[in-house]
């Protein structure tokens, strides 16, 4: 089964052996990986990777635009996307973590029953409390998330999804794929949840607006789960706002940002029955010497930048602000307010 794992990066030097290693454990053969503008050496270190093969790297297409939606855009003409069976769209901070089988895709795939597409709820793990950015597995470290089954008060959460090669494609989504409105009902592809469930009607076929890339938590993560490490280190964070969203022009990574993905109220260490295989992997990568330059001096280019951006009084305040902020989401705090319950 050749399975294409597609991503846009920008200055994620440091964290990209490690998703790369960790995909592979779980059955992704081929990477399509999309940069733009990178200064911390992540586009030498895709080029490395790429000699050694399994990993395609291209500059992103866009110009000033919606850079991903430009690059998935562009992927769907490419010789290691049209060749896969499966193609897995995520980005390099969200870990695919299988609960069924053998852990890999495959086994995700034939619980499910072999649909054509799988999307699968996000778990977004928090901060806690890490302040140093330390150059060692992210699925290590962050161990605390929100009540998965419930998140930021609301009944619907973000997707990532898997979409097997049949699928009646109109275009390649961030989230999901999209197949053209019209589609008649017996060709309407087989979609499941992270539990092997029919995805909901209107999710199926985009007619909410407001949530064509959503559906209830709650019950869809019996066979896997995405975890999300969107703030991980503090030092890390500081590196990401500075850096802004890879995916989008003129968007921001702010204290609301780090507030409605900061809470810790749920552990989940599931993802680390990973961790012995994965570190086997990231040692058998760093073997190759000008691998572990090369990932050795994005490290340094991460931590120098994050020494530049604490010499100015605004990144100071910045990182004094998130640690400061209750590691709670912005409706609970508010609601403990309203309650005279806050301290």
């Amino acid at each position: 089964m050749r399975i294409t794992a597609i991503t846009c990066v920008k200055n994620e030097g440091p964290f990209l052996l490690e998703w790369i290693a960790f995909n592979r454990l779980i059955g992704v053969t081929d990477f399509l990986f999309y940069s733009n503008d990178c200064t911390d050496g992540t586009d030498a270190l895709l080029d490395a990777l790429a000699a050694k093969g399994g990993v395609t790297h291209l500059p992103n297409p866009a110009e000033g635009r919606n850079y991903q939606m430009e690059a998935l855009k562009d992927c769907a003409h490419r010789d290691v996307v049209k060749a896969a069976d499966w193609v897995w769209i995520a980005d390099v901070d969200e870990f695919l973590n299988i609960h069924v089988g053998d852990r890999t895709i495959p086994a995700l795939i034939a619980a499910s029953g072999n649909p054509q597409a799988i999307s699968v709820t996000f778990q977004f793990f928090a901060n806690g409390g890490i302040g140093a950015f330390e150059d060692r597995p992210v699925i290590g470290q962050f161990t605390h998330s929100h009540n998965p089954d419930l998140w930021c008060a609301e009944t619907a959460i973000e997707v990532k999804t898997l979409t097997r090669r049949d699928f009646p494609l109109q275009y390649y989504g961030a989230h999901r794929p999209f197949f053209r409105k019209g589609l008649p009902e017996e060709k309407r592809p087989l979609w499941t949840d992270g539990s092997g469930r029919r995805v909901p009607h209107k999710f199926l076929v985009a007619e909410n607006p407001r949530r064509i890339r959503r559906f209830l938590a709650a019950g869809a993560r019996e066979f896997a789960t995405l975890n999300h490490y969107a703030l991980r280190s503090l030092d890390s964070y500081l590196v990401k706002n500075d850096r802004g969203d890879v995916n989008r022009e003129h968007r921001a990574f702010d204290t609301a940002y780090w507030q409605e993905r900061n809470d810790p109220a749920w552990e989940d260490l599931s993802i680390q029955r990973y961790l012995p295989e994965l570190e086997a992997a990231l040692e058998d990568l760093k073997s190759d010497p000008e691998i572990a330059r090369l990932h050795d001096a994005s490290v340094a280019a991460h931590v120098a930048r994050r020494d530049e951006l604490l010499e100015r009084a605004e990144y100071r305040v910045l990182a004094e602000t998130l640690r400061a902020l209750p590691p709670l989401p912005p409706g609970e705090a508010g609601l403990m307010a309203e309650l005279g319950l806050a301290s």
